[in-house]
C-alpha cells in the first residue's frame, strides 16, 4: 500500500447553522461542492476537505481538558496567528495557546471538535 495524500476529514456536528458560522465565517473557509443527500457541508482547504456531517449522537471525547492539543484535533497553518487569535476572541470562541511555546493555539467548534491553528513560517515550504 502506498498512500499518496490526505483527502478529507469528517467531523460530526449537531447544529449545522452554528457549525457553518464557525467554519465559514470565523475560520474563513470556503464551501466546496457537495452532491450528497444527507445533512452536512463540505469545506475546501487547499487540496483537503473538511466534511461536516450532522448527527444527533455526538459523544464528547476529550481526554485532557487542561491541554487541548493532547486530544483528537485537526491542525491548520495560518499566516498570522495574532490575527487568528483576535478573530476567535471577537467571536467568543474558547482558546488555549500551545503549551509547547510554539506559535500555535487550540480552539473548539460549537460541538467541541478541536482545531489547532499554527503560524506558518515564511521560510516553511508546505508539504515538507
Amino acid at each position: 500500500m502506498q498512500i499518496t495524500q490526505s483527502l478529507h476529514a469528517a467531523l460530526l456536528v449537531s447544529d449545522l447553522e452554528k457549525a457553518e458560522h464557525f467554519y465559514g465565517q470565523i475560520l474563513g473557509l470556503a464551501k466546496a461542492d457537495r452532491s450528497r443527500n444527507f445533512p452536512g457541508t463540505w469545506y475546501q482547504v487547499g487540496n483537503f476537505q473538511i466534511h461536516l456531517i450532522v448527527s444527533s449522537d455526538i459523544i464528547p471525547d476529550l481526554v485532557n481538558l487542561e491541554k487541548l492539543g493532547r486530544n483528537r484535533h485537526l491542525a491548520f497553518s495560518v499566516v498570522d496567528l495574532d490575527n487568528a487569535k483576535a478573530q476567535l476572541l471577537a467571536n467568543n470562541c474558547p482558546m488555549q495557546m500551545s503549551a509547547s511555546g510554539r506559535a500555535a493555539l487550540f480552539t473548539q467548534d460549537p460541538d467541541g471538535n478541536i482545531i489547532e491553528l499554527q503560524e506558518s513560517r515564511k521560510d516553511e515550504v508546505i508539504g515538507r
